[in-house]
């Protein structure tokens, strides 16, 4: 324990001096290759300091062998000995027999490090050689601290057979397909001997087989050899006082190489006695460091809260297990013995399947004793045998003929259970058992064990289980634990949410995320102290995220179109909010529940990318759609953040699923109720920042729920507003040039009675007077949207119908559509009639005053629409349109043209820039049309092939490059104006691709005799033109022959096979694509004043009037985003969680009449089956038996009746009852 508690001084001193090395060197150079050996020596420069070897400090000769030089009785040679221990003379002849404990002294070791087996590959492993008196505690933390070694969740000791071991073949199977299998699921050490013989050869090669087969890479079995350091081959070469980084080992043929250190082993504990060529000088520190370990605990992400279970596997074996055997048991250690291994594993395991006491089976271990181990023993050994039965729960007798190796990981723990079986019902007795089976991940093994209905759980006693379950991802013991009564708003705590995401995997998205964001905290709360944004401190290894890091995580990944998830806990709103967002002040929120304990758990596992506990979570909280919405966003946002391609995709399938299961649970909601699944579009929703779905989805593109039924009725709703949905087109027509149509039958709008008999009660019959459709909270004076509201209007009819006309979004956009033509009209008359250089008529000065409105729409788009965020998100939002890139570049080029007009030696120039500007507004026509069932789809197409030409520019551009400088250097190498050389080059070649080719100026054939020079100054001049070469001629031929053949068959068909690609694959979502460009464009007009350009300056002078003077809120707001009153939001969100589990009862119905859940259930039934043939077989064999035992009590009383009537002891006339024949009674039923 002193030496322990060294211990972590020193290996805190030298990590740190570690963490300063790795950050000084970061390349592969050689130099610093060689201070990473350097690093490497210092990390383990304690060793020696520590870590003792054994040296046989007094020599006896040994007598019974013969050798040609004097060899001590510890096995070395004399001159292997120091001259104190060869001067002892005395103390020599007082004694007769070396002993370790008396004759040893320890020293430093002198062999450590890391081991490179050579021929092996790149295999490293870590070794050191220890004395015997070792204290394991030392070891451990070598183990897991500087060797980096995981702690394990279990520990397998596979002991057993000796140097002649013959392995059969189902013990290879067990070992590689069930041991290490296990090993490798479960996180667990198998620790053998570690050398090339025995047991310890064979297990190296099922970790090595395993390896090779398994596809897991990213878990490593640990395979740990402790062996006599006496005993291991060529260890010479593994002695260097400094430590090896690496030492290379060989191994060769020789007979002694058996003894070699296998290379599939991770580690090797030298386990130094002072001996020389034996063995067993290893088995007392072997048990010491499992009874160490199993002090030691273990957890799920580093919690500590499970103690480590150890093993020991019995295969085969001699004798001498049987003390081994027993000293474990006394420590609680249980054992796997495996029948059919032979040895000492079948003698017990035949004693432990019968009883030891009979006659029988004591004989056979007897004669097994007799046979293998010297008279003298056998009767300790059988006395020894005792002991060890007595304690059966201890023993598990394991036979691959009936139980298979397929779920060997099963067999382990139900011998730990086994081991730790208890009388007891109370929960706290069963707990590690629980955390174990959690760790392991067999839940069935806990509902058939632990949840069986015998032991009474409480739900304080889940606690600790359900934490290591979520930290581990899983999700079956999550529902387990649910199902059995623990309560998730008692669980959960913001203290205890901060435990979970502060268990997040270091190389994780998230864990990069919460880093960074926890840095910046601490670096703006240190302002006077150095530090690097994004670069974590030495000093910061063990990190605990607060909900301040992951507050600023979400608000990065949803943006400032809702408020932050989990503002409320640092008082986050007003003006203040994105300053307090920086560096919140923290409060004693840890201690208080969570409000929505399942929400907050999904996000937890959303942002985890845990698909299977995610959609629990789901399935058991409310508010599924805005959910499923808010998990599509968080994920696209975290794909467009993974650096890895494959990890991207990943992100980007589980956030398809969620918005699928959104979109069904909103399919579902609008098949019982229009209006209820339209009041969940607009709803806030408190769980993701007071957003709407509506919002959600138009984050996260998710175009699927957008193009539902349910979404596009309630934007074809307010499309027409209060107007019949079927109003033809012309009627529209008519009645915008000619408005008194509007009183009149030719459009149709919605009476009052309409409106109340499809939003009354009568409907809906559970539903106030509140829930009606769209109906803002409070009383507004102001219905300027054209928003519904229960009851009459008292305004006069000529007024309502006049605003239900023109207040409507079709109307708006079809007076856009028109005014915007005539502009266009406008622009080119001015253009082509009326642009001249004296000054602007009349025409001109229309435009310039229609511009400028077009200028005050855009810039109340840009900060008007939205109040309730900063000028730089407004910006921000804004230009992610392309749209209004094109606005902002359509005005600016007729600013810039208008006042290059305005002057007459720019007026050319103006003109020009106006003509230009005139096809960026020509363009702006496209984004009208969008609306168009049949246009918008092709727009789309349009659009995207837009960037297939891009690609085919690049590779078209690079291959008329390189033709058109050689045909310039080989026809006109004297040219030296720059325009023609940029013609010849570029444009001529474009040119060629569509037919126009210049034999004349190509081909030396019909090249006409002209005058011409080669001098640069007459050329330049233009007196003359170059003289075309004519040397190398058909090379040019035969240039432009590969160019056209390359331009005009490959590269075209290239772009056609992309237009192809293109079109196929946007026409088969064009419907999708559609409304989602419909829902923009719907959403985008009815935010905009009822009046186009250029009266649209009347609705902005009364939008101002309404805002800053009579001070009357906007109600257009209030159609996509509404807050309901408290009952009304209760009702609704029960209905919706009504019609959430309705749609997963539809589901888990289809999905159990699959095949696959048919075949899965065909497959249990047979296990069953199997289980039961298996048990019978077992019934059977206890019957045989049984039988053999009532034969010999058969045999035994005839016997006795025979000698009774032979002698005179017994004076009985009757004759003694004859035993009936069993056999012929069943012959005879037969």
């Amino acid at each position: 324990r002193c030496l322990s508690g060294k211990l972590q001084p020193l290996l805190a001193q030298e990590s740190g001096r570690v963490d300063q090395d790795s950050a000084s060197c970061l390349d592969g150079s050689r130099h610093c290759r060689g201070t990473m050996v350097t690093k490497l020596q210092r990390d383990q420069s304690w060793i020696p300091k520590v870590i003792k070897k054994k040296t046989c400090s007094t020599f006896l000769e040994d007598t019974t062998t013969q050798s040609q030089q004097q060899l001590c009785q510890c096995g070395y040679a004399r001159e292997h000995h120091r001259s104190v221990a060869t001067e002892d003379n005395f103390g020599a002849a007082m004694v007769s027999r070396w002993n370790t404990a008396e004759h040893t002294t320890e020293e430093p070791t002198d062999a450590f490090g890391d081991v490179e087996f050579f021929g092996k590959g790149r295999r490293h492993g870590k070794f050191v050689r220890l004395s015997s008196d070792t204290d394991p505690a030392i070891i451990y933390s070598l183990i897991t601290q500087s060797w980096g070694i995981p702690p394990p969740n279990l520990v397998v000791s596979v002991v057993g057979g000796d140097a002649n071991l013959k392995m059969k073949a189902w013990l290879k199977d067990i070992l590689r397909q069930g041991l290490v299998k296990a090993a490798q699921s479960t996180g667990a050490w198998i620790m053998t001997s570690g050398l090339q013989v025995g047991i310890g050869k064979y297990v190296g090669e099922a970790v090595r087989d395993h390896a090779t087969a398994s596809t897991h890479t990213a878990t490593k079995v640990v395979a740990m050899g402790i062996a006599p350091w006496g005993l291991v081959y060529k260890k010479q070469r593994l002695i260097n006082t400094k430590g090896s980084f690496p030492i290379r080992y060989t191994v060769s043929s020789e007979a002694a190489a058996q003894h070699a250190l296998d290379d599939n082993y991770s580690a090797f504990l030298l386990v130094d006695d002072g001996t020389n060529r034996r063995a067993g000088g290893e088995t007392q520190f072997h048990a010491r460091l499992e009874q160490h370990i199993l002090t030691r605990r273990t957890g799920i992400g580093g919690r500590g809260s499970i103690e480590i279970p150890v093993l020991c596997m019995l295969i085969q074996g001699g004798p001498n297990m049987l003390e081994r055997i027993y000293g474990a048991i006394k420590n609680n250690i249980p054992w796997l013995v495996l029948s059919g291994s032979g040895g000492i594993a079948d003698v017990l395991a035949e004693a432990l399947v019968g009883s030891f006491t009979e006659e029988t089976s004591r004989k056979q271990a007897e004669a097994w004793l007799q046979k293998h181990a010297p008279a003298e023993d056998v009767p300790g050994l059988l006395k020894l045998m005792e002991k060890i039965v007595e304690k059966k729960h201890l023993l598990t007798v394991y036979n691959a003929e009936q139980e298979g190796v397929e779920d060997f990981d099963t067999i382990i723990l139900k011998t730990l259970f086994k081991a730790s079986k208890k009388k007891s019902t109370d929960a706290q007795a069963y707990l590690d058992e629980l955390k174990l089976a959690v760790a392991w991940s067999r839940v069935d093994i806990a509902r058939s064990q632990l949840f069986n209905g015998e032991i009474l759980w409480k739900t304080n006693d889940l606690e600790d289980p359900m934490t290591a379950a979520l930290v581990n991802n899983e999700p079956d013991f999550v529902k387990l634990f649910i199902d059995h009564g623990i309560n998730m708003v008692e669980y959960l705590s913001y203290g205890r949410l901060e435990e979970l995401y502060s268990s997040v995997a270091d190389n994780s998205l998230l864990n990069g995320l919460l880093r960074r964001k926890q840095v910046e905290r601490r670096c703006s709360q240190s302002k006077g102290s150095k530090c690097t944004p994004g670069v974590p401190r030495p000093e910061e290894g063990q990190h605990r995220y607060t909900l301040s890091e992951v507050l600023k995580v979400l608000s990065d990944l949803m943006g400032d179109f809702c408020d932050p998830i989990y503002g409320e806990l640092f008082q986050l709103s007003g003006s203040h909010r994105r300053k307090a967002l920086l560096n919140p002040q923290e409060d004693s929120y840890w201690k208080r529940k969570c409000a929505n304990p399942w929400a907050d758990l999904f996000i937890w596992a959303v942002l985890q990318r845990r698909g299977k506990m995610a959609t629990y979570f789901w399935e058991m909280g409310g508010e599924s759609v805005s959910s499923g919405l808010g998990a599509d966003l968080l994920l696209r946002e975290m794909s467009r953040l993974e650096p890895e391609a494959e990890g991207a995709q990943v992100i980007k399938e589980m956030a398809a699923r969620f918005q699928q299961l959104a979109v069904d649970v909103f399919n579902e909601c609008y098949r019982h109720s229009e209006k209820r699944a339209f009041q969940l579009l607009v709803r806030r929703c408190p769980v993701w920042g007071r957003a709407t779905c509506l919002q959600l989805a138009t984050e996260a593109d998710a175009r699927t729920f957008l193009a539902h039924d349910g979404v596009q009725a309630f934007l074809s709703q307010v499309w027409w507003g209060d107007m019949d949905r079927n109003t033809q087109f012309w009627r529209l027509v008519l009645a915008y040039f000619c408005p008194p149509f509007i009183y009149s039958s030719l459009i149709k709008f919605r009476s009052s009675s309409e409106e109340q008999a499809s939003t009354g009660p009568a409907s809906e019959p559970e539903c106030n007077e509140n829930d009606i459709l769209l109906e803002p909270v409070g009383n507004s004076r102001d219905d300027e949207a054209g928003v519904r509201v229960s009851g009459r209007d008292g305004r006069p009819f000529c007024m309502r119908r006049w605003k239900q006309f023109w207040e409507t979004p079709v109307t708006s956009f079809f007076s856009n559509v028109i005014m915007y033509f005539a502009f266009l009209f406008l622009f080119a008359y001015v253009l082509i009639l009326d642009l001249f250089p004296e000054g602007p008529s009349i025409p001109e000065l229309v435009l310039y005053i229609w511009v400028l409105t077009i200028v005050f729409e855009e810039i109340r788009q840009t900060f008007f629409v939205s109040m309730d965020m900063s000028v730089k998100k407004k910006v921000k939002l804004y230009f992610q349109d392309m749209w209004n890139i094109c606005d902002i570049l359509a005005i600016g080029l007729f600013a810039v043209g208008v006042c290059a007009r305005m002057f007459r030696d720019w007026y050319d120039a103006g003109r020009v820039v106006l003509c230009l500007d005139f096809m960026v507004f020509s363009f702006r026509l496209v984004h009208i049309f969008a609306v168009h069932k049949q246009l918008g789809p092709k727009i789309i197409i349009v659009g995207k092939m837009m960037k297939d030409m891009f690609f085919f520019l690049f590779f078209l551009g690079v291959w008329l490059m390189a033709y058109g400088v050689a045909t310039q250097g080989l026809l006109h190498h004297s040219e030296t104006r720059a325009s023609w050389i940029f013609r010849r080059v570029f444009y001529r070649p474009y040119l060629q691709i569509f037919g126009q080719i210049p034999l004349n100026e190509l081909d030396a054939a019909q090249i006409p005799s002209s005058n011409c020079t080669d001098d640069p100054v007459a050329i330049l001049m233009e007196e003359l033109p170059p003289c075309t070469n004519t040397y190398a001629n058909w090379l040019v031929i035969l240039l432009l022959t590969i160019f056209l053949l390359v331009a005009n068959i490959l590269l075209v068909n290239l772009l056609i096979a992309m237009f192809s690609y293109t079109f196929n694959k946007v026409q088969e979502n064009s419907d999708i694509y559609w409304k989602f460009q419909r829902y923009k464009l719907i959403v985008e007009y009815h935010k905009r004043p009822a009046l186009p350009p250029p009266f649209i300056i009347v609705s902005h002078l009364n939008i101002f009037i309404k805002r800053n003077i009579r001070r009357v809120p906007s109600v257009k707001s209030k159609v996509f985003v509404m807050d309901f009153p408290e009952s009304v939001a209760s009702k609704l969100m029960t209905w919706e969680a009504v019609q959430k589990e309705n749609y997963l009862v539809c589901r888990n119905r289809a999905k159990r009449e699959s095949n696959m859940e048919q075949l899965k259930r065909t497959a249990q039934k047979v296990d069953t089956v199997l289980n039961y043939i298996t048990d019978i077989k077992e019934h059977e064999r206890r019957l045989r038996v049984l039988e053999k035992q009532v034969d010999y009590c058969t045999e035994a009383l005839t016997w006795l009746i025979e000698s009774l009537m032979q002698s005179d002891l017994v004076k009985n006339a009757k004759p003694p009852p004859t035993l009936p024949d069993s056999s012929y009674k069943r012959d005879s039923r037969l």
